[in-house]
């Protein structure tokens, strides 16, 4: 006979906010590549390579996972991006 589990809700928040979750950065006609990739060194503590790709994958491909984690320590970063003019969201 299989063994069913039952999760708790408790049980179901903190598995939710251990997975991983993505800040997204998208293309705009607005911003240069220089404060893209000194926002991305400033907030997300890129390295300058790591920027500069980042903001190169955003231009010619629309968008970019720029920073990896839980939600909760995403947040102030991403609204950071955003406090900056930058387009951005979690995934």
């Amino acid at each position: 006979m299989a063994q069913q589990h039952q999760f708790s809700p408790e049980l179901d928040l903190a598995t939710d906010e251990a997975l991983e979750h993505q800040i997204i950065l998208f293309n705009d006609e607005v911003n240069t590549f220089d404060h893209v990739i000194n926002t991305l060194v400033k907030v997300c503590r890129h390295d300058l390579l790591q920027a500069e790709q980042c903001a190169l994958l955003v231009h010619f491909k629309g968008k970019c996972a720029v920073k990896s984690g839980s939600y909760s320590d995403l947040l102030p970063q991403c609204s950071a991006l955003l406090d900056a003019g930058l387009s951005a969201e979690i995934n």
